[in-house]
């Protein structure tokens, strides 16, 4: 069995572990930072914005049992692949939607899945996710580790306030 990563930015990575987490041929879904100049950045730094990082998720998968088109297709449906300044309630560069490319296989498959988007007509304005290089990911703090586990109710108090979930509905 050969493992890949790959490396999402949609927002609050509370909200993004969960869509991924139970789906076939996922080992593991790690809340983390990645995109930055800071080494080992702490939420706090990140969430000031200075560190150029974004909150991510890092997901190691089998691409033989779930491929990594697939994972896209789950990627958009996460997001608002229009909005450059964040996700719903969590605006700035720290929130910040991006898909960060393990590989040129990978490069691709999100490029023609963000060109097909855009065709689809699905969304009135244009598609701005960018898709970048993977760059260092650095694992966020324990405490944000399947944070809509060890803290159901408050994500779930979360999650219904940050306009995503009316969104998704809206979109998919």
């Amino acid at each position: 069995m050969t493992l890949e990563k790959a490396t999402f930015a949609g927002g609050c990575f509370w909200c993004m572990v969960k869509p991924f987490d139970s789906l076939p041929g996922i080992e593991s879904v790690v809340s983390g930072y990645t995109g930055g100049h800071v080494e080992n950045p702490t939420y706090e730094q990140v969430t000031t914005g200075r560190t150029g990082h974004t909150e991510a998720v890092q997901i190691t998968f089998d691409p033989e049992i779930f491929p990594y088109k697939d994972l896209v297709e789950v990627y958009w449906q996460q997001t608002d692949p229009t909005d450059p300044n964040g996700q719903f309630v969590d605006q700035g560069n720290s929130y910040r939607p991006a898909i960060f490319f393990h590989s040129e296989e990978q490069r691709k498959i999100a490029e023609e899945s963000k060109k097909e988007l855009q065709e689809s007509g699905r969304f009135l304005k244009p598609i701005i996710t960018p898709i970048e290089p993977a760059q260092p990911f650095y694992e966020a703090e324990q405490y944000h580790q399947d944070f809509y586990k060890k803290s159901a109710s408050h994500y779930n108090r979360y999650r219904a306030h940050s306009g995503r979930d009316s969104y998704i509905n809206k979109h998919w």
